[in-house]
């Protein structure tokens, strides 16, 4: 269960949903005609080490020895959430903002992967754990990054804001922000704090994007907890009931 002060890695508790959604991401990047062109989602799943996600990434997870196992449906969704925020943060910079802020961003690796126009400057937000290991297992990769990328290493639940000014974030100047598979797991008040902050930063001309699980309690539903079940029987052992908040809706924003 999560509280408070809990603390993570890339393999454990909210940080093995960023290696997750990396496979996910390399399933969707790997199929015939993919939405997306991700080609370091997989290297970086394999460098985390975590086998069940190792193992889907390489293809080596049988469809047949489990029914609720379906790659291709994986593959679907994120395609979609992917190419969303890609093609927000594109049509934001067509809109003359070079400022990108991602939050949480785990291992993401859109600084490395978009064609950000000249000048933009992309901050990656999260732990700073999960920072120095995506930016070595990328420089041992070789990767080069498409646009200025500046990190900042900070818990959100710290002062995030004033790390980012630190990091030459211009509050004067528009940005785009996005918060991918983050809210879910804040409760509600952390949800407010998280908005508020992000307007207090925002220039006239900023955008904003995010999703939300209108109902958490999907991950208590019996047929849910079967599917869990099943799917934990070949090694698949997140439990979203016990990472996310259930009370998640915020009560008030100033965005």
């Amino acid at each position: 269960m999560r509280t408070e002060s809990d603390s993570w890695d890339l393999a454990t508790s909210v940080g093995a949903t960023a290696t997750m959604v990396a496979a996910q991401r390399a399933l969707a990047a790997s199929g015939p005609e993919p939405l997306i062109d991700d080609p370091f989602a997989a290297p970086l799943v394999r460098a985390v080490g975590l086998d069940i996600y190792t193992r889907l990434v390489d293809g080596q997870i049988p469809v047949e020895d489990n029914s609720e196992f379906d790659p291709d449906r994986m593959a679907r969704g994120m395609a979609v959430r992917t190419r969303f925020y890609d093609q927000y943060f594109l049509d934001a910079t067509r809109g003359g903002i070079r400022q990108a802020v991602i939050l949480a961003a785990g291992l993401d690796a859109r600084a490395y992967r978009l064609p950000w126009p000249a000048g933009t400057v992309v901050y990656e937000v999260d732990m700073p754990e999960v920072i120095e290991f995506k930016t070595t297992t990328l420089r041992e990769l070789g990767a080069e990054p498409t646009a200025e990328r500046r990190t900042v290493a900070v818990d959100l639940r710290d002062d995030w804001p004033a790390a980012l000014r630190q990091a030459g974030f211009d509050p004067q100047a528009p940005a785009a922000w996005s918060a991918e598979g983050l809210v879910v797991y804040l409760p509600a008040d952390a949800q407010d704090a998280l908005f508020d902050r992000i307007s207090a930063l925002s220039a006239a001309g900023s955008r904003l994007a995010s999703e939300f699980v209108p109902d958490t309690g999907i991950f208590a539903d019996p047929r849910w907890r079967a599917h869990h079940d099943k799917m934990a029987e070949i090694g698949f052992e997140v439990d979203f009931n016990d990472l996310v908040y259930h009370a998640t809706a915020a009560t008030s924003s100033t965005t």
